[in-house]
């Protein structure tokens, strides 16, 4: 995650954080907030599950059988309620699966299953034991990654896949360095190696007050720990939703409320990737893939902002030999950004609609 989030919050912090100045409404409109998207994917016929696979307990939430079966993977930081915006109408074509892979929502798995191999393996199983035959499979950053690790290890579980703006190439060790997404990395690597008890958004906020400030005024970081300190106490063990956000900072917060650091830890020491070479998975795939670009920008210190450059995707594509790309003007989390496009690019290509 992190990768176009920079250019958009400070404007976004800055009018949903002053219209919380008054206390008074702040309060019961903070601790009370449900989004509004929790009631539409519940109507739509979803359900939370879990699953133990090993020392991971897996949660995900499971869609009315309305067709062939899709798995759904969210990117770094989120959750499987990213997908909330596209849940409803994807559900009258599919059989939907939406995990929190390890290091995110209710999940829980040791630090030591935080790289690509372990994570997934332990997909794969649940494909096997839950979804119980082949899967169209669509990922979204890290989730993309997987999903192209499932369609070079495990093709006998996957139909086809939609990579939605996957960091290939530019996470791998030590490239990862000249992208701006390894600020966020390091954040997790100081918590991890503090052996902080603290609580990890706090800690985020706190760690990025002067960024928060520069781009939103000095009063930001304290309204913005006061919302997250009213929301937990009056919901204890819930994912943190703060009302006055739009969607995508509201999911990247309540991502964090429940992110384990160890994930991006593991990015900032090459470890994720450990034993998962991008060329050589992509070489492997032979299902009909779908790679789907957002935007991204090269700064002029070199730094990546966005999941690929341009070389990245055409490197990507000269290796897949069933592949199709398309570009978008949309942000790194397009089924956020652009949901009802995302829809379409989505059963154009598995379902040919």
């Amino acid at each position: 995650m992190l990768k176009r989030f920079n250019l958009k919050i400070g404007i976004l912090l800055l009018l949903a954080i002053a219209f919380t100045g008054c206390k008074i409404i702040v309060n019961p409109m903070v601790k009370n907030y449900t989004d509004p998207y929790h009631g539409k994917v519940s109507k739509a016929g979803f359900t939370e599950k879990s699953v133990r696979i090993g020392e991971t307990n897996l949660y995900y939430a499971e869609g009315p059988d309305n067709g062939p079966a899709l798995l759904l993977l969210h990117a770094q930081i989120m959750d499987w309620f990213d997908y909330s915006r596209v849940l409803p109408a994807l559900s009258r074509n599919y059989h939907i699966f939406v995990v929190d892979y390890n290091g995110h929502g209710k999940t829980t798995a040791p630090a030591n299953t935080m790289n690509a191999n372990a994570i997934g393996n332990i997909l794969a199983r649940f494909m096997e034991k839950e979804i119980k035959e082949p899967a169209f499979v669509s990922g979204n950053s890290s989730g993309g990654l997987l999903t192209a690790w499932l369609a070079a290890n495990k093709p006998e579980l996957v139909k086809a896949i939609l990579l939605e703006d996957p960091p290939l190439f530019s996470s791998e060790y030590p490239r990862v360095k000249q992208t701006i997404a390894y600020n966020s990395f390091r954040s997790c690597h100081t918590y991890v190696e503090s052996d902080s008890k603290a609580d990890f958004l706090t800690y985020w906020i706190e760690s990025s007050a002067a960024f928060i400030e520069k781009n939103a005024g000095k009063k930001a970081t304290p309204r913005l720990l006061s919302m997250t300190k009213t929301y937990r106490d009056a919901n204890p063990g819930k994912p943190v939703e703060l009302r006055f956000l739009p969607a995508m900072l509201r999911m990247f917060f309540r991502g964090l409320s429940s992110f384990d650091p160890h994930f991006g830890d593991a990015f900032y020491t090459g470890e994720w990737n450990k034993g998962f070479d991008h060329a050589q998975a992509l070489k492997k795939i032979k299902c009909p893939t779908l790679l789907l670009q957002a935007n991204f920008v090269t700064r002029a210190d070199g730094i990546l902002d966005g999941a690929m450059n341009q070389n990245d995707a055409e490197r990507a594509m000269a290796l897949l030999v069933n592949a199709k790309y398309q570009k978008i003007d949309a942000a790194h989390v397009v089924h956020l950004d652009k949901p009802e496009e995302f829809i379409k690019i989505l059963n154009g290509f598995f379902l040919n609609k």
